[in-house]
């Protein structure tokens, strides 16, 4: 008989925070799932660990593998997991004793759903830099399809390993990649490109272990110039596909930051869009700087890159009042 979940779970040398991990998988609520570690070529005591834990459990198996990277462990462990949904888990992190009950009941009574992310926290809080707690409460924002689908291009939408999908719906798209961007990011956007919807639960059932050495703080796959080439990527594919031109709302950094992203992909800025007086009437790269009123619906694709704190808000209000339909008009991508 199959489980009703399995946890996928890559690790790589993370003897220190592993057990904590594990046991927080074996107080869940939900006994009926099955974990597949991945063992990606770890050198330290995880493969002692994880080998004492599937001999005390049963419900937990061991894939030995070379040190292939993440993206193979994570195919590798996918294709093993033998339960129609799949919740992901790091070797670092703590899942709440109800996370794996309550995603998989929500997910069984809305069969519409193709992924279900919890809230997240993180932790240990003393040390907790003031942009991951923006992050974390955006990301908690963040509940309904509607929600999650209009900022889908603005970051990650969902912690990885708070995540339970379905896996049908992660197989159809391909897998995990590794095209030098975050794996995960990569694939709910093609998720969303195939048409999956998204929820998540507002209660707080993952402890996010944040560290120095965490990969979204070291790895290069994970900088901002890899998170830009992804989403001009995928924006290729979607909202800009067939477009030679777009509008930039925002002409500081970052906007010149997207302007290099789009411009190796062959997409010219053709206006800069400003509220500052002392940029309107200039031109930036042989693009002419003009106000927001200068746009109208349908006359062109508007990319939003202004990445203050509250300013996306600002915007959104601000095009509202101009009749332009985010999604179609504009899209934030910051």
């Amino acid at each position: 008989m199959l489980p009703a979940v399995s946890v996928l779970l890559p690790v790589r040398n993370e003897s220190r925070f592993l057990p904590a991990a594990l046991a927080s998988l074996q107080r869940q609520t939900l006994t009926d799932w099955e974990l597949v570690a991945v063992d990606d070529g770890s050198t330290d005591a995880t493969s002692a660990i994880l080998a004492e834990t599937a001999r005390r459990d049963r419900r937990v198996r061991v894939l030995s593998r070379p040190p292939e990277g993440l993206v193979a462990a994570l195919n590798a462990g996918l294709e093993a997991c033998r339960a129609p949904l799949v919740a992901r888990m790091d070797g670092d992190d703590v899942c709440h004793p109800q996370r794996l009950a309550l995603q998989e009941k929500a997910l069984r009574k809305n069969p519409a759903l193709d992924l279900l992310a919890c809230g997240v926290r993180h932790f240990p809080r003393p040390t907790l830099q003031e942009g991951m707690q923006y992050y974390e409460r955006w990301l908690n924002g963040l509940l309904c399809h509607g929600e999650i689908a209009r900022d889908l291009y603005v970051e990650s939408p969902f912690a990885h390993p708070s995540v339970l999908f379905r896996r049908k719906a992660v197989l159809a798209t391909g897998g995990y990649r590794d095209l030098g961007w975050p794996e995960d990011y990569d694939l709910w956007l093609r998720m969303a490109r195939h048409g999956a919807r998204f929820g998540r639960l507002p209660q707080t059932l993952l402890y996010w272990r944040d560290r120095p050495e965490r990969l979204t703080r070291t790895a290069p796959h994970c900088s901002p110039q890899a998170f830009r080439d992804c989403k001009v990527h995928h924006l290729k594919k979607y909202y800009l596909r067939g477009e030679a031109e777009v509008t930039l709302w925002g002409a500081g950094i970052e906007g010149k930051a997207w302007r290099k992203a789009l411009q190796a992909e062959g997409i010219k800025v053709d206006r800069w869009v400003e509220i500052d007086p002392r940029k309107i009437g200039q031109t930036i790269h042989g693009a002419a700087v003009v106000t927001p009123d200068a746009l109208r619906p349908g006359s062109g694709k508007v990319l939003v890159t202004i990445g203050a704190r509250g300013a996306r808000q600002q915007v959104r209000e601000r095009a509202e009042g101009l009749g332009l339909k985010e999604g179609k008009d504009f899209v934030c991508v910051t």
